[in-house]
């Protein structure tokens, strides 16, 4: 499971395309690092820039980026209207996936440490990664913007967090951040009132809406003792919105900036709109995302509304997304397509997949040619997704079956693990023939002197390691199968009993056939206390497969005949 960062800094020229395109160049150039977006302002002279990919490319795509904006942007000659102290103004790093903020905050500080030692450029840190309170605020940060910054950096209290305390007149001063994903998210309503809009949508931002006397829209303004509005609260935390009428759908919408998904995440967002719109006689007739979203947004809100149905939450990742976007009308104004929306489906790589992108005939006819691989390994992979597969296909059908109403949860359950084990077991599939490919590319390094040499031979070993540790993580996940198989055949529907027990034989061929692979591939490596352990972990796994398998067949032929 990758780590995946998203990047979005600002850089202080948003009118000379080629400058901008230099720094986006920049970014590019990282292998692992994907640019999703480029949104430069002439008023505002500045560029926000998006981009994504595992942590140490996304910073090291963020040192040359800003590097590279440090030498085109002379921030003695900018002017904009928005307000900004550095030629890359702030760069704050958002946690995507399979990763928490806390690592993020270290990220975060390497990339600001970096830029302050070898750019001498004085860096603020805020946010999540501010070293002081004071700075958690970025308007504190910038306060004074450009021109007053050699000022503010003479003064101890804003000493930067890394770089020098003195003014750097080209680039001026960068603040590195890390902060929660912001969801930009509109919610469609079925009618043209930007008034009864933006009712709705200070029912539920946080900030709420002006307290008044007597009549909440006309009555006098309470203020507080500072001459401030008082504000009345709405029911969701961490998120802002207005209403307003789109002329190109002819409708109005809830227009909201979900600031901390974790908090309020889209669906709750969503539900929440529909409860508040209801109450004024309004209906919810869809909604839109704006932008790119984590996977797990979808993945969240689609298992919210199989919950709502009493429906198995162990379905395919494609469907649980399907749900997430019927329920909350995503398709309603336009094609709403995963693969372009969701940050984790741009990223793939198709060609570390071949195998899984293949149908059966292809698959079949690959595996049948005078290549060799796919091989065994893969084959064993795809026999154990299969075994667990027919187990998840019994929770499901269980967790439907008539009468059975109040077991679904349970049913749930055991699909939803079961559906780990397989999507585990697919990765597998193709991750056997690239540890083939691994070795074969160890085997084909230069070995002209005896550093090349070395260099080679450690290679192949470590390649060949691989290749062992990747069949007998299929031993391992497919062992873990057999549990639900087990529970399947004892309390499953009836008339699926069968398929309980072709799933426990596969996934014992599985379990065997890995183990062929692992004993093969270790023919060849030289470390041969690692190896031993290696084949005593495999042998007792393979037993305990064997036995399983037995156990289960056992029950499948009782209940049978």
């Amino acid at each position: 499971m990758k780590k995946i960062i998203e990047c979005v800094p600002n850089f202080s020229e948003g009118r000379d395309m080629g400058i901008i395109n230099q720094i986006t160049s920049e970014i590019e150039t990282v292998e692992g690092v994907k640019l999703l977006d480029v949104d430069p302002g002439k008023a505002t002279n500045r560029t926000v820039v998006t981009f994504v990919g595992t942590p140490d490319e996304v910073i090291e795509a963020a040192f040359r980026a800003v590097k590279k904006a440090s030498q085109l942007i002379d921030m003695s000659k900018h002017k904009g209207e928005h307000p900004r102290m550095g030629a890359t103004d702030v760069c704050p790093l958002v946690p995507v996936a399979n990763i928490s903020m806390e690592e993020v905050i270290e990220y975060a500080h390497r990339l600001a440490e970096r830029i302050g030692s070898e750019l001498k450029i004085p860096v603020y840190c805020y946010e999540n990664a501010a070293k002081l309170p004071e700075r958690r605020n970025l308007a504190n940060c910038r306060s004074g913007e450009y021109e007053g910054m050699q000022e503010k950096l003479s003064k101890p209290e804003w000493k930067p967090d890394f770089g020098p305390a003195e003014f750097n007149s080209r680039s001026g001063v960068t603040a590195v951040g890390a902060r929660d994903f912001l969801v930009a998210y509109n919610i469609n309503l079925n009618t043209t009132s930007t008034r009864r809009a933006n009712a709705i949508a200070f029912d539920v931002r946080e900030k709420g809406r002006v307290k008044r006397e007597g009549h909440p829209l006309t009555g006098k303004k309470v203020l507080d003792e500072k001459g401030q509005p008082v504000y009345i609260p709405g029911s969701l935390k961490a998120v802002k919105g207005i209403g307003w009428y789109i002329e190109e759908y002819g409708i109005a919408q809830i227009s909201m900036n979900l600031t901390n998904i974790s908090i309020t995440p889209v669906h709750i967002a969503f539900e929440e709109v529909c409860k508040k719109a209801e109450a004024r006689g309004v209906r919810v007739t869809g909604s839109e995302l704006v932008g790119l979203v984590p996977k797990k947004t979808l993945i969240d809100a689609g298992k919210y509304f199989l919950t709502k149905q009493n429906r198995s939450l162990g379905v395919s990742e494609s469907e649980i997304i399907k749900i997430a976007v019927k329920s909350m009308g995503l398709d309603e104004l336009k094609p709403f397509n995963p693969r372009e929306k969701v940050i984790e489906y741009m990223l793939e790589d198709d060609s570390s997949q071949k195998l899984l992108n293949m149908n059966l005939q292809e698959f079949a006819d690959e595996t049948a040619s005078e290549s060799p691989a796919p091989g065994g390994g893969s084959i064993s992979a795809y026999a154990g997704a299969l075994g667990i597969s027919l187990g998840i296909m019994v929770a499901n059908l269980s967790s439907h079956k008539r009468g059975w109403d109040e077991k679904w949860e349970y049913y749930s359950k055991w699909a939803e693990k079961g559906q780990a084990i397989k999507d585990e077991l697919l990765f597998l599939v193709d991750e056997d023939t690239n540890a083939f490919n691994k070795i074969m590319d160890a085997f084909g390094l230069p070995k002209s002197n005896d550093k090349e040499k070395a260099e080679r031979a450690k290679a192949i070993q470590d390649a060949t390691k691989y290749a062992i540790e990747i069949p007998l993580r299929v031993m391992k996940k497919s062992l873990e199968a057999m549990e639900i198989l087990e529970d399947m055949a004892n309390n499953g529907l009836p008339a699926s009993v069968s398929d309980a027990g072709v799933g426990a034989a596969c996934v014992r061929s599985a379990v065997i056939g890995a183990f062929l692979n692992v004993k093969i591939n270790g023919q060849d490596l030289e470390e041969k206390k690692y190896l031993e352990k290696i084949l005593k972990e495999g042998k007792a796994i393979e037993a305990e497969a064997c036995k399983k398998e037995a156990e289960i067949l056992k029950i499948v032929e009782t209940k049978i005949s």
